[in-house]
């Protein structure tokens, strides 16, 4: 928690007035029995009447300081609790932006979707606790013993035997209930994981009746969830009945050792009532400070994990030096793949790719073919750094893609998933989402290099369209159209396609290559295929197989020398052709 204490500095001055202004209303709530011990013992007792009308002026005077106390420190406190929490939460969302795919694929999205909610929340509350609540606890907690001991100080030992006992009692409490806790955060994380996952793919498990399924694995996760908060819970329960007991105990006997020094006359009845009343908030301030503690255990649970987020080491260094994409020693945009291994493990796993040595030479296109799990999208994440090799050099116009920064590398290379991703809005600001000040001309000549541009007019609204969360109101070769269009607008060096029109007709994906050779004619273009028709008129094609580039060439060359490349060919058009034979 004390890591998280810099996002609290921009709010200092709140968090300083919070805690003087609660301190100005405990010390009026400590002052209320003195006065009341003196209505009793100086008004009451002697029958006077202008004493107590005095000393009730003064009572009402100090009630009113203390609630402007209390309501200053509740704005300031809130005021700094409500600041610390969107700064921490910027904090955190701005450390997954710098996340490269290794940490990704540590911290998955549930648990992403959690650290930034529910635990900034917590910690959040726990910051606005002990600006209020905990601070007033410590103070009225003092504050009371010190007044007790002024009247009593024989009575006073009291504190001796009951204050070891609530202090032994809330260790142990706390103790058990933070890993309880923690574990209730990775539940939750759970919970969440399954929510986005069938939210977001409500379509196909519809299409697939899988409705029962989704509704046992999400019953199973939150019933994990409910459990877990359940033993929190009964752990927890045990506070107020103990904490209430040892009360309890506590003023019986200052009655019992407080009514005998009445009886003597050592001590006046104002003066036990005040004592008692100091008693009963110092106690009652134990009180707090234990039923405090299911936020102090969450909050406990939850700076941990968002200390971890935020502590995370990035697998991927950004280079400090700038040097230029394109120097003189190579042409622009070359690249070059020497001797590259990649293991997504890093431990003794088989690695993914295994020796890949290549150069593209600019404006050249490259197919790369392979079964799945070939290792076909793991090579060219490895261009625009999404991963870093195990093994090996990417170069791109001759220097390591390691000695450039992440934002000049990847402003030179274009990219298009297979799985189209679109973001909630219109079609316009998706397709000139990498260069939002692209003029209309440009985006419309993008979308028609795409065929794009026919479909997008048959909507009513055309390119203003709103296509919902994710393209939910697309097909998935409009998605793909879209995501191509997009990529071609940014005007990149470097272009790579994986498998990005799949859910295109081969009719359409042939306009949308004779587009892509014309109006990216210097372009370097990477082809990631399952179907050879998408790369047969490509300059260079690399066969992957089992993480090896196992035969490449020009089409022909392939189908003079390459057995495995026939067997693909024979596998897909072979039999097509037979049949028309």
């Amino acid at each position: 928690m004390t890591k998280l204490l810099r996002y609290l500095k921009p709010y200092r001055a709140a968090a300083i007035a919070a805690p003087l202004l609660m301190a100005l209303e405990v010390v009026m709530d400590l002052l209320q029995p003195r006065f009341m011990a003196s209505i009793v013992n100086d008004g009451v007792m002697k029958n006077d009447l202008g004493h107590i009308g005095l000393t009730g002026i003064w009572m009402i005077l100090a009630a009113i300081g203390g609630l402007l106390g209390g309501m200053g420190c509740t704005y300031f406190a809130i005021r700094a609790s409500v600041g610390f929490g969107t700064d921490l939460r910027n904090a955190l969302f701005r450390k997954v932006q710098t996340f490269a795919f290794r940490e990704l694929d540590r911290f998955s999205g549930g648990t992403l979707v959690t650290r930034l909610t529910n635990d900034v929340m917590q910690v959040q509350m726990l910051v606005q606790i002990i600006l209020r609540m905990l601070i007033r606890s410590g103070l009225l907690f003092f504050g009371s013993i010190a007044m007790a001991f002024l009247i009593s100080p024989k009575l006073s030992l009291i504190f001796a035997v009951t204050l070891p006992l609530f202090f032994v009692f809330l260790y142990a409490l706390l103790s058990k209930s933070i890993p309880l806790y923690r574990t209730l955060q990775a539940k939750l994380d759970r919970v969440n994981s399954v929510l986005q996952e069938n939210l977001s793919g409500i379509r196909v498990v519809k299409a697939f009746v899988r409705a029962a399924f989704e509704r046992a694995r999400f019953k199973k996760a939150n019933e994990e969830n409910y459990e877990t908060g359940l033993r929190a819970a009964r752990l927890l329960a045990v506070n107020n009945p103990v904490m209430t007991l040892l009360l309890n105990a506590s003023i019986v006997c200052i009655l019992w050792a407080g009514g005998a020094q009445t009886w003597e006359g050592s001590l006046a009845i104002g003066s036990l009532a005040a004592f008692l009343t100091y008693v009963t908030q110092t106690l009652n301030a134990m009180v707090n400070l234990g039923n405090s503690l299911v936020n102090i255990s969450r909050a406990k649970a939850s700076s941990d994990r968002i200390v971890e987020v935020l502590a995370a080491e990035a697998s991927m260094e950004e280079s400090p030096a700038g040097m230029p994409v394109a120097p003189e020693a190579a042409p622009y945009g070359q690249v070059e793949f020497r001797g590259v291994s990649f293991g997504y493990a890093e431990g003794g796993e088989e690695p993914v790719l295994k020796e890949i040595s290549f150069i593209a030479k600019p404006g050249q296109t490259i197919g790369i073919l392979g079964s799945t799990g070939a290792g076909k999208s793991t090579l060219v994440n490895l261009l625009p750094r999404l991963y870093d090799p195990t093994e090996g050099t990417v170069l791109v116009n001759g220097i390591d893609v390691k000695s450039l920064s992440q934002e000049e590398l990847r402003g030179q290379v274009g990219i298009v998933l297979q799985q189209a991703v679109l973001f909630s809005g219109t079609i316009r600001d998706n397709i000139r989402y990498g260069r939002p000040d692209a003029s209309r001309e440009e985006v419309e000549s993008a979308a028609r290099a795409a065929e794009a541009h026919d479909f997008i007019l048959s909507f009513p609204e055309g390119y203003d369209t709103e296509i919902g969360q994710r393209g939910i109101t697309l097909s998935g070769g409009q998605k793909q159209r879209i995501s191509i269009a997009r990529a071609l607008l940014a005007k990149p060096n470097i272009l790579i396609l994986d498998d990005s029109t799949s859910a295109v007709d081969l009719r359409t994906e042939a306009r949308i290559r004779a587009a892509l050779k014309a109006r990216m004619a210097q372009c370097t273009c990477f082809i990631i295929a399952q179907r050879i028709s998408s790369v047969a008129d490509a300059d260079r094609i690399l066969v992957l197989e089992d993480g090896r580039i196992v035969a490449e060439g020009s089409h022909d060359e392939l189908m003079a020398a390459s057995d495995v490349y026939r067997d693909i060919y024979d596998s897909q058009l072979g039999l097509e052709e037979a049949s028309h034979a």
